[in-house]
């Protein structure tokens, strides 16, 4: 679609060429970490610069990690793309699903899925989280749980822009909602979501953002509205503790983007975390956990896109991905974000 994470550049402005950037942040500590009180927020993608906007005010008042990066969600969900939000690609249904996750630094953590006509999944997520003794909420479930706190109904209908690529995605499927009579006798009653979007873009952009506050404490989210066009009730990694999110405060946090079938296979958040705990800087644990899914299955893996982000308790930041294109954005200091582009394991 015409609308997605290359379209998000509102504050491009405050972006550094990508070749600068790299030269200051993408080997060394950020600010030297949470002694000198200075804070940090990165998000993915250069679509963060909107995150990171929404964030940053907090965080620079001296303000939470968790609050810093709940407002960078509702930023987000509340811009019209492709990927994230109630304005993103519907399902092969129809119907937009969306997903969430919140994790602080204590360990507390929230999760929605499959959530539908609630506008901000990630605070239903954090309202889980604190009021309840529970994790994950999905569904009706969830959508009832948002309702009785307060969360208002939307209407359910799609974004123009939505709603133009389901009718030519529904044209190329030749799919009939619900009872999908062409394919049902296809292995697995498909059509299931394309690998890419029209504009060739990897159909799983999703917006994770991890913040490290004045006090030195970390916490993260992760929102989206998954792949477009996916199979209805399909879920990715993006809520899901250990694959989408993982904090752990003593010793730094991740977060991932890309295909969440292959992220959760190896649990990947967590695993770039462990590997961080056992001495690797961000971006070498990012790394290893990126070599942990291509080794799985290295031809398959020149199909698909993951990219993984994380910063440690010392403040430094790094990433890594599958494919080339896969970026980050990172606001500290001054306040203003700058885009840097990973290394990935097929240059």
């Amino acid at each position: 679609m015409n609308t997605n994470r290359r379209s998000f550049l509102r504050l491009s402005a405050l972006a550094l060429p990508f070749t600068r950037v790299n030269q200051l942040f993408a080997k060394t500590p950020t600010i030297g970490g949470p002694t000198v009180g200075a804070p940090t927020v990165i998000s993915t993608w250069d679509s963060g610069q909107i995150s990171n906007a929404a964030a940053w005010p907090v965080l620079e008042k001296g303000g939470r990690a968790l609050d810093a990066v709940e407002q960078a969600a509702i930023a987000i969900e509340n811009d019209v793309n492709c990927c994230v939000g109630l304005g993103g690609n519907p399902d092969r249904d129809g119907h937009v699903t969306l997903d969430a996750c919140i994790m602080d630094e204590k360990s507390n953590c929230g999760a929605v899925a499959f959530l539908e006509r609630i506008k901000h999944p990630v605070s239903v997520a954090r309202k889980l989280m604190e009021t309840t003794p529970h994790v994950f909420l999905v569904g009706a479930g969830a959508q009832q749980f948002a309702l009785a706190n307060g969360f208002k109904l939307e209407s359910g209908k799609l974004s123009p822009d939505a709603a133009d690529e389901y009718k030519k995605w529904l044209k190329k499927a030749e799919y009939k909602p619900v009872i999908n009579i062409e394919h049902k006798q296809s292995k697995g009653h498909g059509p299931f979501a394309p690998q890419r979007l029209d504009d060739g873009s990897f159909n799983h952009d999703t917006m994770g953002t991890l913040a490290l506050d004045a006090q030195g404490n970390l916490s993260g989210m992760c929102t989206t509205s998954g792949m477009g066009f996916k199979m209805r009730g399909r879920v990715g990694d993006s809520p899901i503790i250990g694959a989408g999110l993982f904090v752990d405060n003593e010793v730094g946090a991740a977060t991932s983007s890309g295909q969440g079938e292959e992220v959760i296979r190896v649990a990947g958040t967590h695993l770039v975390v462990e590997f961080m705990r056992n001495g690797s800087s961000p971006e070498e644990a990012c790394q290893k956990a990126v070599e942990r899914i291509v080794k799985r299955d290295p031809e398959r893996a020149k199909t698909f896109q993951v990219g993984f982000l994380a910063i440690n308790k010392q403040g430094e930041v790094g990433a890594y991905s599958v494919q080339p294109g896969f970026s980050y954005t990172i606001t500290t200091r001054d306040g203003k974000g700058k885009i840097v582009a990973s290394k990935s394991h097929f240059a």
